[in-house]
């Protein structure tokens, strides 16, 4: 199944009309839906697996699992919530492959060779090879991250979900998505502490 890229719009009520015909098994009405949700999913895929060739595999497994249980989809949430869900454990199922081989690899997949880009104001190799640092730091720490703190740094943070919705999605307590969102930051910012400027405290007249 293809899964193009578009910026349509539609109303609730049209989107609502394009899913009944979905789930009565008119596969172009689910076409149009994935067009409405393709460009959110693989966000939530990229942020998820950090690779564009594994979000796109996750993003084609989440709609195709997504065609084969429309027809029980029971609208009790959104369908975005819906499909986020789909796409989270897709992801999940991806990051824990690619753990059990990991240990073989030697170079991150992720990361792009250190090229200089002649449209950027700073060519200099070095400032690639800082760039290029740098994020697989940023990389680093979330992937550092337990499977359920990632997943809700992705939906809250980064999609920018409702602690209500992202609960939804990952099926637990507003609470504990807060909780997870905090207790993510904390790691984070121990995991990052030194990309971080240290700020001293302002001195007040009278001392030395």
């Amino acid at each position: 199944m293809n899964v193009p890229s578009t910026k349509e719009r539609v109303s609730d009520e049209a989107e609502d009309a394009l899913l009944a015909a979905a789930q009565a098994g008119d596969s172009r009405a689910f076409s149009k839906l994935v067009r409405l949700h393709d460009r959110r999913v693989m966000a939530c895929a990229m942020q998820m697996l950090g690779d564009r060739a594994r979000a796109e595999d996750a993003a084609q497994e989440t709609f195709l699992r997504a065609w084969r249980a429309i027809a029980r989809f029971d609208g009790r949430s959104k369908l975005s919530t819906w499909l986020y869900r789909i796409c989270v454990n897709v992801c999940l199922n991806h990051i824990r492959k690619r753990k059990r081989t990991q240990a073989s690899d030697i170079d991150d997949p992720r990361t792009p060779a250190i090229e200089a880009d002649p449209s950027q104001g700073n060519t200099s190799p070095v400032h690639a090879l800082h760039t290029q640092e740098l994020q697989k730091r940023l990389q680093g720490a979330l992937d550092g991250l337990s499977p359920s703190l990632r997943s809700a740094v992705v939906l809250v943070l980064l999609q920018g979900l409702p602690h209500k919705e992202a609960g939804e999605v990952l099926g637990c307590p507003e609470g504990t998505v807060a909780w997870r969102i905090h207790e993510a930051r904390r790691k984070l910012r121990v995991e990052l502490a030194d990309l971080v400027p240290e700020t001293r405290p302002k001195r007040g007249k009278g001392t030395k």
